[in-house]
């Protein structure tokens, strides 16, 4: 059977410019999508390309297990990236150049990165010991309509049998400094992300002259109810990913947990705390406005839009309290809606991805944590799949791996491909 390198596999596919513009076309997808069909042809894995829409290319594969018995694993990635403006790089943003111990490029964290390591992971005849189902999907840069969201809606059936995933955004490498002055390796595996529910808030009043007096002014009235939403500071609120991230963490680094001073505890934490900090709290911040169109008149509407953001279970309480801050003539809809997504912490998957991760690196301290954006989880969670953030990698101290993602000069160590490699490997053989 074929081997293949990581690295190369990776480069490959950053040099397919697959950017998402989110104006319902994406480029290169295609051509993307066929170079990881035949790697897996080469590999005796047979693949099909289902397109939802003329050119937006997913990738489908079932890998047969040693054990049949078991439920099957999804493991699932996208193969779309944000746009890249090249004079704002110190390379080619679709060149693939591995220069100084990393490779460049769009893509080379969010999330190529994680589908060549997947593929490298596959070659040389290695079994899994359960059935994986492999998509490699359109679409996770905009809002998956082309990609995860209608295949779960348009091919349940290529997903039956799945009981947990593994995509995006965690056992990353984190170095983190200790109470007793050491270095702790957190690995933290996405185990939970907010929901996002992005709202359009809609005034109406009385048109009317600029100049004269009026109390039923829609941008007034927006206005208002906008200074409350932004003002307004959620409580905390504690999910079980948070809860036992701060108890473990706190733990490793031997600092002291107060679950009844969440904000005491993530000072504490130092850089740890970094990565709970969005999550411990929903989030209500507006961000779009659009109203009148002559400066001596007053609208008869006005329209915000507001992102929101909401902890798993959190959902009823937060619209019922956003409510009470819209006031009169203020209404509110949903332009997106994705609840969030949580799967247990203390579950077989969640152990094998820490003996997996141990297994190249003895003294990682793996902690679930939740994500404070969103990833294509949100399609396959309402399929009863448990949704992982499992894309292991090894990073150097100091490398700003949070900047990455959608940043300039995006890039990842080629050491660490080699490590996540490795890790997958001995998870997808053991879990």
């Amino acid at each position: 059977m074929a081997e293949l390198d990581v690295v190369e596999v990776c480069s490959r596919l950053i040099r397919f410019d697959t950017t998402n513009r989110g104006n319902g076309d994406s480029e290169g997808e295609r051509e993307a999508a066929e170079y990881v069909a035949s790697l897996l042809s080469g590999l005796g894995i047979d693949s099909k390309i289902i397109e939802s829409a003329p050119r937006r290319a997913n990738v489908i594969a079932r890998v047969p297990g040693t054990d049949p018995c078991l439920p099957a694993l999804l493991v699932q990635g996208h193969l779309d990236v944000v746009p890249a403006d090249a004079a704002d790089w110190s390379v080619d943003p679709f060149s693939g150049e591995v220069r100084d111990g990393f490779l460049w490029g769009r893509g080379a964290v969010d999330m190529k990165d994680f589908i060549a390591m997947v593929l490298a992971a596959l070659a040389t005849g290695f079994r899994p010991r359960r059935d994986l189902v492999l998509a490699f999907v359109a679409d996770e840069e905009d809002k998956g309509d082309y990609g995860a969201h209608w295949l779960a809606a348009a091919h349940r059936d290529l997903f039956d049998g799945c009981a947990a995933a593994i995509s995006e955004s965690g056992a990353y490498t984190y170095h983190v400094p200790a109470a007793d002055g050491r270095t702790v390796r957190l690995y933290p595996v996405a185990t939970a992300e907010r929901g996002t529910a992005h709202l359009r808030l809609t005034a109406k009043g009385r048109a009317g002259h600029g100049s004269r007096p009026n109390d039923e002014n829609a941008v007034t009235r927006l206005v208002t109810a906008l200074g409350e939403i932004a003002a307004h500071r959620w409580p905390v609120q504690l999910t079980p990913t948070v809860q036992a991230f701060l108890e473990r963490t706190g733990e490793a680094l031997g600092v002291p947990v107060d679950l009844s001073d969440v904000d005491g505890t993530i000072a504490r934490l130092g850089p740890a705390g970094a990565l709970v900090v969005p999550t411990v709290r929903n989030s209500t911040t507006p961000t779009m406005l659009d109203a009148g169109y002559k400066v001596n008149v007053i609208p008869s509407s006005a329209e915000a839009q507001v992102d929101v953001r909401v902890l798993p279970d959190a959902e009823p309480e937060l619209f019922a309290e956003l409510d009470t801050m819209l006031g009169e003539g203020v209404t509110r809809e949903f332009v997106a809606h994705q609840p969030p997504v949580q799967a247990p912490v203390d579950s077989p998957w969640f152990d094998a991805m820490a003996d997996a991760l141990r297994s190249e690196d003895p003294e990682a301290v793996v902690v679930p944590y939740c994500m404070g954006g969103g990833t294509d989880a949100k399609a396959f969670s309402p399929l009863g799949i448990d949704c992982y953030g499992f894309a292991p990698l090894w990073l150097p101290e100091g490398f700003p791996y949070r900047a990455m993602a959608h940043g300039v000069d995006e890039r990842v160590p080629v050491e660490g491909l080699r490590f996540g490699t490795r890790v997958l490997r001995h998870f997808l053989a053991n879990c």
